[in-house]
C-alpha cells in the first residue's frame, strides 16, 4: 500500500512538472505574416512588410521581451495559396500568430485553417462574415470592418448635400464590403455602379465614360494601389478631375500619392489614420518610416506596424505563456497604444474607433500629396455586424 501510494506521488509530481514545463515561457515568438507580395496588388503586401519590420526593429527585435522570428509568406494574390501558405506556417513553422492578409480573399480562403488550429490571426482587412455570424475567439480584425469607413464617407455626403453617386469598386469580397457601406447610409440616388475585373482589370475608360454620361454630383472609388493610379490618371485625362468630385476610402495614401500626385489633391476620404494624428506612438512611427523609406507611410504599414504592437503588450502580459489560449486571447482583447491611440475592441474583436475625414493636399512630405486629417465625423464607431456575432 505505502508503495502504492509512493508510486502515485511520483506520478502525480510527474505531471505537476510536466505541466509547469508546457506552462513555461517561450524562448522565442514565431510570427508568420502571409500578404500579396507580387502581382498588380503587391505593393500592398510589401507596405505590410514595411510596417511589421518597423515595429520589430523599434521593439528591439523581440515580442513582449522575448526574441522574435518572422515568417514571410506570398500569396500571389491567389486564395489557395495563401491557404496553402497559411497551412505551411501553422505546421512546419509551428508560428504562434499570423499576421498580413490585406486582401479579403484571401483572408476568407485562409480563416478555417487558422481558426481550426486555434492560431491567433491579426488581420489587416475585415470582411463583414469576420465581424459577424463567422466571428471567432482566435481572429482579431486589427483594421475595420471593410465596409465602416465607406458608411462614414456616405454621412458626409448626405452633409454635403450630394443627391447623386457614382460608385466603382473591384469584383471581389472587399470592394463588394466597401460599395454595401457608402449605400447602406447614403441618402441620395445611386446613378450607376461598376464591379470590375479583380484583379486584372487596369483600364477603367468605359467605366469612366459611363460616369461621363451619367452625370453624378459625386463618385465613390474603391481601389487597390495600381489600380487607383491608373483611375486616377484616365479620370484626369478625360478632364473630369474637378468636375465630378471624388470620394473614396483605402484608395489615396503612401502608396499611390507619390505617383498620382495632383491628380489626387481635393479627393476627400474616410479613414481610422492619417499621417498627422497626435498621438505619441504615431508621431514615433511616422518620424520612423519617413527615415528609413524616405516617403509618408500608407495605412497597410499603420495597421501592420498596430499588429505587432498588440502581440507585443499581449506577449508581455502573460509572460510569454502563450499555451493558455484564453488568456492569450483576453490580453489581446485589452488592447494597447497603436498608431491610432489606445485602441479598445468590440465583442467580436474587431476595434471600436473614430472616423475621420481625410482630404488629398499638396506640400506632404518631400512636396508630395498627402492624405491627412481634417475632421473627426465619428467617434467610437462599432460595426454593424458586431450584433450578429455571438461572443460578449
Amino acid at each position: 500500500m505505502k508503495s502504492l501510494q509512493l508510486s502515485l506521488g511520483a506520478a502525480a509530481l510527474a505531471l505537476s512538472l510536466l505541466g509547469a514545463a508546457q506552462a513555461a515561457p517561450r524562448s522565442e515568438i514565431r510570427v508568420g505574416m502571409v500578404s500579396t507580395m507580387t502581382t498588380s496588388a503587391g505593393a500592398g503586401g510589401e507596405a505590410t512588410r514595411q510596417g511589421v519590420d518597423l515595429a520589430i526593429e523599434k521593439l528591439g527585435g523581440k515580442l513582449g521581451g522575448i526574441p522574435v522570428r518572422m515568417f514571410y509568406e506570398d500569396d500571389a494574390l491567389q486564395p489557395e495559396l495563401g491557404k496553402q501558405k497559411t497551412e505551411k506556417l501553422i505546421m512546419e513553422d509551428k508560428v504562434d500568430f499570423l499576421v498580413g492578409y490585406n486582401y479579403s480573399n484571401i483572408l476568407l480562403a485562409a480563416f478555417k485553417p487558422a481558426m481550426d488550429s486555434k492560431t491567433f490571426l491579426l488581420s489587416i482587412t475585415g470582411p463583414q462574415q469576420m465581424a459577424g455570424n463567422l466571428c471567432a475567439p482566435y481572429f482579431f480584425g486589427v483594421r475595420d470592418q471593410n465596409g465602416q469607413a465607406p458608411r462614414a464617407v456616405g454621412q458626409v455626403l448626405n452633409k454635403r448635400g450630394i443627391k447623386t453617386l457614382y460608385t466603382l469598386a473591384p469584383n471581389y469580397a472587399a470592394g463588394k464590403d466597401m460599395i454595401e457601406g457608402v449605400t447602406g447610409t447614403f441618402k441620395g440616388k445611386i446613378v450607376g455602379q461598376d464591379l470590375t475585373k479583380w484583379p486584372a482589370q487596369l483600364d477603367f475608360a468605359a467605366e469612366i465614360a459611363k460616369i461621363r454620361a451619367a452625370k453624378p454630383e459625386a463618385v465613390f472609388v474603391f481601389l487597390p494601389p495600381q489600380h487607383a493610379i491608373q483611375f486616377m490618371a484616365q479620370y484626369t485625362r478625360a478632364g473630369l478631375k474637378g468636375v465630378i468630385p471624388v470620394y473614396s476610402t483605402y484608395t489615396f495614401d503612401g502608396i499611390t500619392l507619390p505617383t498620382i500626385g495632383a491628380d489626387a489633391v481635393g479627393s476627400l476620404m474616410s479613414l481610422i489614420w492619417a499621417v498627422n494624428l497626435e498621438n505619441p506612438v504615431n508621431k514615433e512611427f511616422v518620424t520612423a518610416y519617413l527615415r528609413k523609406y524616405g516617403k509618408e507611410p500608407s495605412s497597410f504599414s499603420a495597421h501592420a506596424y498596430d499588429a505587432m504592437l498588440l502581440i507585443d503588450a499581449a506577449v508581455k502580459n502573460v509572460k510569454g505563456e502563450l499555451d493558455d489560449k484564453e488568456k492569450v486571447r483576453v490580453a489581446l482583447k485589452a488592447g494597447t497604444e497603436t498608431t491610432r491611440g489606445k485602441i479598445h475592441f468590440g465583442n467580436n474583436q474587431f476595434p471600436i474607433q473614430d472616423y475621420y475625414l481625410i482630404e488629398v493636399k499638396a506640400g506632404g512630405a518631400g512636396g508630395m500629396a498627402s492624405a491627412r486629417s481634417i475632421e473627426k465625423i465619428e467617434a467610437n464607431v462599432q460595426d454593424i455586424y458586431a450584433k450578429s456575432c455571438p461572443m460578449k
